[in-house]
């Protein structure tokens, strides 16, 4: 009996060990991808992707084992304005009918302490895959009243159009990232 209850403790923790398994939430509407452009120097060009998906695994004990991996589909790029959407589309910049997905995949997570996380991945983006470091915020974990259990993190990245291939560059473009995952 007492080798059975040591076990059933031991496997408990072990458990309690092993990073968790999540699903961004893109149904709910509880995740965004937006950029932010400047425009001429004078103010800035603010959009977003509609339509992305992605999961990773976490686990608050051991947060540099995490592993993100994001599918962002680039024709749902929205700047709320249709002209200026399928100039941002064309050939020009994303080039999005030949390259109608962009993603991104961490190959490494460092833990800076105060949830703070740098998130290193390769993130492929017409055509070009490049490595891109995310400066990421642990916004909260816990139980949803579903019955489900959550945990939301907000990053940001600056990525330069002519490291990708963009036949037009006009400088930096930085990434706002809000995701809230649900484990599964």
């Amino acid at each position: 009996m007492k080798y059975f209850g040591l076990a059933l403790v031991l496997s408990i923790s072990m458990a309690s060990s092993f990073a968790a398994d999540y699903v961004i939430d893109t149904k709910g509407a509880h995740a965004s991808i937006n950029f932010r452009v400047s425009h001429l120097g004078y103010s800035w060009l603010l959009g977003r992707f509609n339509t992305f998906d992605g999961k990773f695994s976490y686990d608050a004990a051991k947060p540099e084992e995490s592993v993100i991996m994001v599918n962002i589909d680039t024709t749902s790029l929205d700047s709320n304005h249709a002209e200026r959407d399928k100039h941002l589309m064309s050939d020009d910049f994303l080039h999005a009918d030949k390259f109608p997905k962009a993603t991104f995949k961490s190959t490494q997570v460092t833990d800076k302490g105060d949830g703070k996380l740098m998130v290193t991945g390769d993130f492929t983006l017409h055509g070009v895959t490049k490595s891109i470091v995310i400066e990421a915020q642990k916004v909260g974990e816990g139980e949803d009243p579903w019955g489900g259990y959550r945990a939301g993190f907000s990053g940001t990245t600056k990525i330069n159009m002519g490291d990708f291939g963009f036949k037009k560059n006009y400088g930096d473009v930085w990434l706002d990232l809000h995701v809230e995952g649900v484990r599964q």
